[in-house]
């Protein structure tokens, strides 16, 4: 079986513009994003609306394909480089271009997902809610709540708290269930994200902001494996901070 990581990364940001281009530690965060992807994979391009950006990569010695500015998600933008590109693959596996910490073992985990389970269409990460950070913490809707089955598939994903816990005072749900946030990381097979892009946006995608609720609504399983590694997504210059912090402790 063949994986290719694809990093979708677009140049506006509401909150950051010119996000991918941001430096941590001397180096663009979207050139560390690759360098972290190539530990675990052979092929890794850049799908990006940007010149600066597809620059920038290749000056790096990575590959770039240039994608519309009208892509909604960036699982849009990857079905897009897909189409365009003859891409060697049977897997490919979307990694955030604003993940510059992402683990190679987690993208082997990611693999494992569709080697041990041969009818897997597409996987995620998921990982224990860090207790240390406070039942408030657990309230933010950025942080995107999950639950699955036994068998390790996705049941429902949510920016509200699940599951709820009944008979106990909020401040005791920490200590009566583990509870797992996700990690937002996909691999998907080639064909599946092909096929996920044509769908029209569901119900409760719309009601939670959360592409991946399109899926399971449309009755696409997702695999999920737990890590224990923590992510540090950059969404806000004060990100950045934190992340410059974070590698100079490293």
């Amino acid at each position: 079986m063949k994986f290719a990581v694809i990093i979708p990364a677009r140049y506006a940001s509401s909150r950051f513009p010119g996000k991918p281009l941001a430096r941590i530690g001397g180096v663009e965060m979207i050139v560390r994003v690759a360098r972290q992807a190539a530990k675990a994979a052979e092929t890794v391009i850049v799908a990006t609306d940007d010149e600066r950006i597809m620059q920038c990569v290749e000056a790096n010695g990575f590959k770039a394909v240039m994608t519309s500015e009208k892509c909604q998600s960036g699982t849009d933008r990857l079905a897009e480089a897909v189409a365009a590109l003859d891409i060697d693959a049977d897997v490919i596996i979307n990694v955030q271009g604003d993940e510059p910490f992402i683990r190679p073992e987690q993208i082997e985990q990611l693999k494992r997902c569709f080697t041990d389970d041969p009818e897997a269409r597409i996987a995620t990460l998921v990982r224990p809610f860090d207790k240390s950070l406070g039942f408030d913490a657990l309230f933010d809707p950025n942080l995107v709540k999950v639950t699955f089955s036994d068998t390790m598939k996705a049941l429902y994903f949510s920016r509200s708290i699940i599951p709820y816990i009944r008979g106990r005072e909020w401040k005791e749900w920490l200590d009566a269930h583990c509870f797992f946030t996700h990690i937002g990381i996909y691999a998907y097979r080639r064909e599946t994200l092909l096929e996920i892009t044509k769908l029209e946006r569901s119900s409760l995608e719309i009601a939670e902001s959360l592409e991946q609720l399109r899926w399971l609504q449309a009755g696409i399983p997702v695999n999920v494996a737990v890590s224990d590694y923590p992510t540090i997504g950059i969404d806000t210059p004060a990100d950045l901070e934190a992340a410059e912090k974070a590698l100079a402790g490293m």
